[in-house]
C-alpha cells in the first residue's frame, strides 16, 4: 500500500492534519469561471447562513463534535441554504474521520446522485473514493477517482493523486502508480511558486530557472529536480513540500516495485541528499537512503549499501537499522573488523530496538568470523545476560500492563474535552517500565486505539451531562407546571366576565343603519353635533312660522300692524338657511360613508379577533396542560435512549481498554519471542565455539578460522 512512510497506515489520523486541510479546500468550491489550467484558483468564501458559520466556527476551532451535531440541527430545520451541499460535504468528512465509513458513503452518494454542480460531485466521488478504499473495496475506490469531471483543490488535487497510486499499488500495478505520481514528485513547491511564476516573466527571454532559483532563501530551494529551464508559458504544477517528497519516495518505491529498480534508485537517491527543513523531512530522508541500503544489501551490493547508509543520521529515528545494515554490508565485504565499530556503538543502546538485540548477537558473530573466540564467548555470555534482564523487566512491564491502572493515568494526563481528528498522546503515567512501554504507547496503533478509547470517554462523559440536563430541565417543567396551575384559575375567571354579546348586537345595529343609509344616500343619517343642533333649529324655526298666524290674530294691536312681508321673508331665508345645511350634509355623505363603513369593518375585526382570543385564551389553558405533559413524555424518551446508549458505550469501552491492554501485551510478548530465540541462537554459537576449542587436542586438522 501506497503511504507515507512514517505514517504505517491511512487509518483515522494517521493522515488526519492533511484531512484536516483538505476539508478546508473542499468548503471552498472552485469558481465556475476558473480556468483548468490555473494553478491557483480562488478560493474566496462568502457565509450566507448564519447557522453555516456557526458550524464552521466551532469547525476551526477544533471543536468537531459541536461542529457536527450542530450542522446536522440545522440541516434538520434546513438552515444553512443555500451551502446544502458544502454542509453535507463537511459532515460526510467528518463522519469518515472518525471512521464512520458507511455514513459518510451513504452522503456521498446522496451527494452524487442528487441535484449539485459538478464540482461538488467531483468532491463526493473523491470522498467516496476514500471510503470505499478504506473499506477494502479497492476497485469500486478506482472507479470512483475515475468519475472525478472537474479540477479539485490544490489540497484535494495532491489527496487524490497519491488514493489513485495507493489504488493501483492494491490491484499490484506499480508501473501505474508511478505514472501517477510522476507529475506531482516533479511539481515546485507551493511555499515558492509565486515568486518563481514571478521571476518567469524574466525567464520568458532565454534564462533558466537556475537562475531564478539562485535569488531563492536556501529553504526554498529543496534538490536539483526544481534546477531545469523552463519558459514563461509553461504550466508549473505547485504542491506542498512536505507532499512533494512523500510522492517522491512512493515514486522511487513504486519504480523498484515495478521493475524499474534504477529509476527508483535515482529518485530515493536524489530526496536521500536534499537539505531539510523541519524533522519531517529529516526522518523522511534517513527513510529513502535507508530503503536504499537495504534495497543494496539484498542485491548483494555492499559497497553503494555503505554509500548510502553513511547518509542516516547517528542519532535518528532509523540509526539503529542503519549501523546494523552497516556491519552487514561490512561482513557482504569479508569486512568483518569494519563490522565491530557500528555493532559495538549499536550493542550498547537501549535494549527495547529488535536491531540493538540483533546487534549484540551479530557483534560477537563478527569477533568468531575474526577469530576472537574468547572474546566472542563473553559476548555471546554478556547477551545471554542481558536478554534474561530484559525478560525480567519485560514480564514486570507485561503485569503493569495487565493490570488496567496505567490506561486510566493516561487518560489523566492526556485529557480532550471533544471528539479531535489530530490530538496526540504526549505525557505517559509514572510506569516502573517506562523504556519497555514506550515505544509501544508511541506506536500508530496504539496511539489510533488510545484516540478511539479517549472519544468513548468523551462520548459517556457527554451522555453523563445531557442526563444532568434533563434533571434540571424536568424541575423546569415542574415550575411551570405550578406556576401555570396558580394562575389559570385567575385568567378562567377573567375571560368569563368578558361579554361580547352586547357589543356584537350594538356592531349589527350599527352596520344595519349604515347599510340603510348608504340605501337611501341619506346624509342627515351621518350630521355631526353641529349640523344635528341646526336641523333642529331650523325644524323649530318651521314649527314657530307655522304658528305665526294664529299667533298674529290674538296678538296687540302694535303686533298687528307690523308689515305683512315679514313672515314671507322669514321662511324665505329658513329655506335658504335649510338648503345650504342640506346641500352640507349631501357634500359629507361620500366621505363620512366611507369612513363609517371602514370603522364599522374594522370595529368587526376588532370584535372578531377578541372573540378568537378569548377562544384561544380557553384553549390555550387545555393545550398547555397538554404541552407540559408531552415534554414531560420527551425527557422521560431522552432519558431512556440515553440509558440505553450508556450501555453499549460502557461495554465498547471496556473493550477498547482491553484492545489496548492486548495490542500493548502482543507487542511485549512478540519482543520476549524475539529474546527466546536470540538466546537460543546465542546458545548454539556459544556451543559451536566451545567445538572449535575443544577441536585442537581432537583432531588438530581442524584448526579454528
Amino acid at each position: 500500500m501506497l503511504q507515507r512512510p512514517l505514517s504505517p497506515r491511512p487509518q483515522r489520523g494517521a493522515s488526519a492534519r492533511a484531512l484536516a486541510c483538505a476539508l478546508a479546500a473542499a468548503l471552498h468550491a472552485l469558481p465556475a469561471a476558473a480556468q483548468a489550467d490555473d494553478p491557483l484558483p480562488a478560493t474566496a468564501h462568502t457565509v450566507k447562513a448564519p447557522a453555516w458559520g456557526d458550524a464552521l466556527f466551532h469547525f476551526y476551532q477544533d471543536q468537531h463534535f459541536t461542529a457536527l451535531t450542530s450542522l446536522m440541527v440545522s440541516q434538520h430545520f434546513q438552515r444553512v441554504s443555500p451551502h446544502d451541499d458544502e454542509a453535507e460535504v463537511l459532515r460526510g468528512g467528518m463522519l469518515l474521520s472518525w471512521g464512520l465509513h458507511e455514513q459518510a458513503g451513504e452522503v456521498f452518494e446522496r451527494l452524487i446522485d442528487g441535484n449539485s454542480t459538478p464540482a461538488v460531485r467531483s468532491r463526493a466521488w473523491f470522498w467516496l473514493a476514500k471510503v470505499r478504499f478504506s473499506r477494502g473495496l479497492v476497485a469500486e475506490a478506482g472507479d470512483a477517482l475515475a468519475r472525478i469531471s472537474t479540477p479539485l483543490p490544490p489540497e484535494l488535487e495532491e489527496a487524490r493523486t497519491l488514493l489513485q497510486a495507493q489504488v493501483l499499488l492494491a490491484l499490484d500495478d506499480p508501473q501505474a502508480a508511478a505514472t501517477v505520481l510522476q507529475p506531482l514528485a516533479s511539481a515546485p513547491p507551493r511555499a515558492a511558486e509565486a515568486k518563481v511564476l514571478m521571476k518567469a516573466l524574466k525567464a520568458s527571454t532565454g534564462g533558466t530557472a537556475r537562475e531564478v532559483v539562485a535569488e531563492l532563501p536556501w529553504w526554498q530551494r529543496v534538490g536539483q529536480w526544481f534546477i531545469k529551464p523552463f519558459q514563461a508559458s509553461d504550466q508549473l504544477a505547485v504542491v506542498d513540500a512536505d507532499a512533494g517528497r512523500f510522492a517522491r519516495f512512493n515514486l522511487g518505491v513504486a519504480l523498484i516495485r515495478s521493475g524499474s529498480t534504477e529509476a527508483g534508485e535515482r529518485w530515493l537517491d536524489e530526496l536521500g541528499q536534499q537539505a531539510a527543513a523541519n524533522e519531517e523531512q529529516r526522518k523522511l530522508r534517513d527513510q529513502a537512503n535507508l530503503a536504499l541500503g537495504f534495497s543494496a544489501l539484498q542485491r548483494n551490493e555492499p559497497v553503494r549499501a555503505r554509500e548510502w547508509l553513511e547518509r542516516v543520521r547517528l542519532n535518528g529515528a532509523v540509526s539503529n537499522k542503519a549501523l546494523l545494515g552497516f556491519g552487514w554490508a561490512a561482513l557482504q565485504m569479508q569486512q568483518p573488523r569494519h563490522a565491530l565499530v557500528p555493532w559495538t556503538e549499536l550493542a550498547g543502546r537501549n535494549s527495547q530496538d529488535a536491531a540493538v538485540l540483533e546487534a549484540r548477537l551479530a557483534l560477537p558473530h563478527a569477533l568468531a568470523e575474526l577469530g576472537a573466540d574468547g572474546q566472542a564467548l563473553v559476548r555471546y555470555e554478556q547477551a545471554l545476560t542481558d536478554f534474561q534482564t530484559e525478560q525480567a523487566s519485560l514480564n514486570q512491564a507485561l503485569a503493569t500492563l495487565r493490570g488496567g491502572a496505567w490506561l486510566n493515568e493516561l487518560l489523566a494526563l492526556n485529557p480532550e474535552t471533544s471528539l479531535s481528528w489530530f490530538t496526540q498522546t504526549d505525557t505517559l503515567p509514572e510506569l516502573p517500565h517506562a523504556a519497555q512501554l514506550a515505544p509501544v504507547l508511541a506506536s500508530h496503533d496504539f496511539q489510533e486505539g488510545f484516540k478511539t478509547l479517549r472519544d468513548l470517554q468523551f462520548l459517556r462523559a457527554n451522555l453523563a451531562d445531557w442526563q444532568e440536563r434533563l434533571g434540571t430541565w424536568q424541575d423546569m417543567i415542574d415550575h411551570r407546571r405550578a406556576v401555570f396551575a396558580g394562575r389559570a384559575p385567575g385568567i378562567r375567571n377573567q375571560g368569563l366576565q368578558i361579554d361580547l354579546t352586547a357589543p356584537a348586537q350594538r356592531l349589527a345595529a350599527l352596520q344595519a343603519a349604515n347599510d340603510q343609509a348608504r340605501a337611501d344616500a341619506d346624509g342627515l343619517a351621518y350630521a355631526d353635533e353641529r349640523q344635528q343642533a341646526l336641523l333642529k333649529r331650523v325644524a323649530q324655526a318651521r314649527q314657530r312660522l307655522a304658528e305665526l298666524p294664529g299667533q298674529l290674530a290674538s296678538a296687540p294691536a302694535a303686533v298687528k300692524d307690523a308689515p305683512a312681508e315679514l313672515p314671507a321673508q322669514a321662511a324665505e331665508r329658513l329655506r335658504l338657511a335649510a338648503g345650504v345645511l342640506q346641500w352640507e350634509l349631501a357634500q359629507a355623505f361620500p366621505e363620512r360613508l366611507w369612513t363609517s363603513t371602514r370603522a364599522l369593518a374594522r370595529a368587526g375585526t376588532e370584535l372578531d379577533e377578541a372573540t378568537a382570543r378569548k377562544a384561544a385564551l380557553a384553549q390555550a389553558q387545555i393545550d398547555e396542560t397538554a404541552r407540559l405533559n408531552g415534554f414531560d413524555g420527551r425527557l422521560q424518551g431522552l432519558a431512556e435512549r440515553i440509558k440505553t446508549l450508556q450501555a453499549p458505550i460502557a461495554a465498547a469501552t471496556r473493550a477498547q481498554a482491553q484492545a489496548l491492554q492486548a495490542l500493548a501485551t502482543a507487542s511485549l510478548i512478540d519482543q520476549q519471542e524475539r529474546l527466546v530465540h536470540y538466546s537460543t541462537q546465542a546458545r548454539f554459537a556459544m556451543a559451536q565455539l566451545h567445538d572449535r576449542a575443544r577441536q585442537p587436542q581432537e583432531a588438530p586438522r581442524g584448526a579454528p578460522r
